[in-house]
Order: C-alpha cells, then structure tokens, then sequence
C-alpha cells in the first residue's frame, strides 16, 4: 500500500511531468489527463519500462492519420547480385520494426486458425524463457502504442492493452506472451538465449505461423547453426561470424534484413508433409502467371535490454510478380539472379517450379523497360543504390505520417 505522504508527492511529481510533456511537446488537450494517467503510473511503478532509455535505441515516430485499410508494406526487392550467400545485415529503422498494413485482420484470423492446428508446433517454450518474453511483449505494446496511437492503447493502471483494429482487449498480468503476440502482431518472434556453458545462443521460445518447409518443434533448444542446418554455406562462411556476433550484439544496434523466394499463391505456414508441397517437385505448364507471388520475409533482430535475450522477428510479405513490369530494373535484376545465381542457393530457394513461366515474363519486362527508357540499355545487373527498395517506389506507397 503507498503511504498518504507518497501519494502526495506522486501527485505532485505526476503533474509536474505531465505539464512539461504538455507545454513542451504540443499535445494536445485532449490527452493531457493521458499523459496524467500515464506519468502517474509510471511514478507508482505501474508502468511499462522505457525501452528507449534502456537500450539506447529511440521510439517510433506516432503515425496520427494512419488507416489501417489503406496501409501498405514498403516494397521491398532484396535483390543483389553479385548474388553470395551472406546476412547481409543493415541498421533497423525505428519507425519500421513493427509495420501494420492493410491484410492486418486477415493476417491475425489466419495466426489464430493454424495456432488451433498445429499447436505446439507454433508456440513452444523452454524453462528459464519466461522473463524474456515477457519483456519482449512489453516492449511491444510500448512500440504499437507509441507507432500507432489510434489504434492501440495500453492502461498502466489496469495493465489492460486495447486493440481498436480487431476491438480486442488483454490483461497482460494474465495472458501469455507468446500468445499475446500470436493475436496481436502480424509477425513471428523467436526469442534465443546464451547457453551459459557453451556461450552459443539457443532458441528457447517462439510464436512462428510463418514457417514454410520447417517448424518450430524442429528447432528448439538448439543453436545457431543447427538451425540453420539446410542454409547453403551456413556452415561454411556463416556460422562463426554469426556466432560471434551474437555474443557481442549491443541493445543499441538492432539490425535488419531480408530473404526471399518465388511461390504458387501465397502458402503462409507449409510443410513438407503437406499435399501443397508436391508442386515444388514440377513445373506446371498450365500455371497462370498471376497465380506466382514472390514471398519476403523481412526480418529484424535486437536485444532485449533486461533479459538479454536476442528476438529475431520477420514478417512474410507477398508480392505479385506481375507487379514487377511496372518496376525499374527489378526484371532485368531478378532475371540475372535466376540465371546465373548459384545453384545451392537457388535451389534452396525453391524457385525452379515456377522458373519456366517466370523467366519469360522477367524477359519481356526487361526489354519493354529499355524501350521505354526506364533502363539504360547497356545496364550491367547489379544490386541497386535504393536496395532493398527501387527507384521511384516512394511514388507508388506513400510514407504513412
């Protein structure tokens, strides 16, 4: 119970701050008895934990006029050539580790139904992981709430989070955080931890609906580069830096990163057992080529400042592969990469079943595009300046402000 004396100074430190935020940051008046809510909690020791003081790393620009059903992903082509198999890592944007768009609902239905399915197969966890996903849901309901404040709430007093897209609410002294993040956020969370008598990093929870060819039952309690098992060159190039990197990585610097691949419709969760997996096996010469979408997973990976814990999360995006006509450079980019790129890889990838209708289409492209003038013709293929974007993207998906 707090003292007579300390609820006065709480009231009186709360309103204090809260009038700093207010005549020095613009808010607007409406909000003034939320920031009050808000600064008084935090003085009782209610509220949630300043991630960006914690880490160092800063918060989200508030995206005031944002419509959910209009929102689309940035169009991200991570396309390189020479094309070797690497992370290639890039610095996270603060205002993009969490990115809602307009297959929002869908996405979350979609979540719930193959959770109901699979089970443990998509959320799992290992003693000892609680803290950190813990942690992790706080410093995401922080992020959706500072991002996108008319569509997210979070009550530091009655710890209720309220979810104005889905009309939802949770108590996060109740529910688990695993499955918070599985109703709420459009994205998959695998959270590793350092094994304290080996010093590698092993994953030890995750939510994933994400997952094509691979499960999370497969991976837990294992290190990096058993997880990363299948992965061209992994072991080879990869698995020591990686290492490495990981028991270095500061809170500060949280990075960013992309894979992709080709794919008939839009399979977000399959497996190998699976009927819809056979068609990787031929080439379906009655295929439609509006039927081929190209998948991204963009991905993310930080450090929780508490715990510790390193979360990598990725988001699977889809893009029709008809979209690229319209797309400087991406045909002729992509067409190299098919190509020439190295067979491993590719076939990792996965895109030979669908390369025979592809090809063509990135062919025709390609050249409309020269004749066009879009592409100087004596263009030598090449990961482009705008990587993972292209030139002129902001035109065609306008920044959310």
């Amino acid at each position: 119970m707090i003292s007579t004396p300390n609820v006065t100074g709480i009231a009186v430190i709360t309103v204090a701050l809260a009038v700093v935020c207010y005549y020095g940051k613009g808010v607007y008046p409406r909000s003034f008895w939320k920031f009050l809510r808000q600064k008084t909690a935090l003085v009782a020791g209610r509220g949630l934990p300043d991630f960006a003081r914690l880490t160092g790393f800063p918060h989200p620009k508030p995206v005031h006029d944002f419509n959910i059903a209009h929102a689309r992903p940035r169009p991200y082509r991570p396309f390189r050539w020479e094309y070797h198999q690497n992370m290639s890592l890039k610095k996270l944007e603060p205002d993009y580790w969490l990115e809602l768009e307009s297959t929002y609902r869908d996405r979350i239905k979609q979540r719930r139904q193959i959770y109901a399915l699979h089970g443990k197969c998509i959320i799992d966890e290992l003693p000892g992981s609680e803290a950190a996903s813990k942690e992790l849901m706080q410093m995401v309901i922080q992020y959706l709430c500072m991002r996108y404040p008319q569509q997210f709430e979070f009550d530091e007093w009655t710890l209720t989070f309220r979810n104005h897209i889905l009309g939802s609410t949770a108590d996060i002294s109740t529910v688990h955080p695993l499955v918070f993040l599985l109703e709420n956020v459009p994205e998959d969370f695998l959270i590793t931890q350092e094994d304290p008598d080996t010093g590698l990093y092993i994953l030890r929870a995750a939510v994933s609906t994400s997952a094509v060819g691979w499960n999370i039952g497969q991976k837990m309690g294992k290190p990096l580069h058993e997880i990363h098992g299948p992965v061209p060159d992994y072991k080879e190039k990869m698995a020591f830096s990686m290492d490495r990197y990981f028991s270095k990585m500061p809170c500060d610097k949280p990075i960013q990163r992309a894979s992709w691949g080709l794919e008939v419709g839009e399979p977000l969760y399959l497996q190998t057992d699976e009927p819809e997996w056979s068609h990787r096996h031929h080439q379906n010469p009655d295929l439609p080529l509006t039927d081929i979408h190209m998948r991204v997973d963009w991905q993310t990976l930080r450090r929780l400042p508490n715990s510790r814990a390193i979360v990598f999360n990725f988001k699977a995006l889809f893009t029709p592969v008809t979209d690229f006509c319209e797309e400087p450079f991406i045909p002729k980019l992509l067409l190299k990469i098919l190509l020439e790129g190295k067979k491993p890889i590719m076939e990792y990838k996965g895109t030979w079943s669908v390369e025979h209708k592809v090809i063509p289409a990135l062919r025709e492209w390609a050249k409309e595009q020269e004749d066009k003038g879009w592409v100087p013709k004596d263009w030598q293929e090449r990961t482009l300046n705008e990587d993972p974007f292209y030139p002129g993207w902001e035109k065609h998906y306008p920044i959310p402000t």
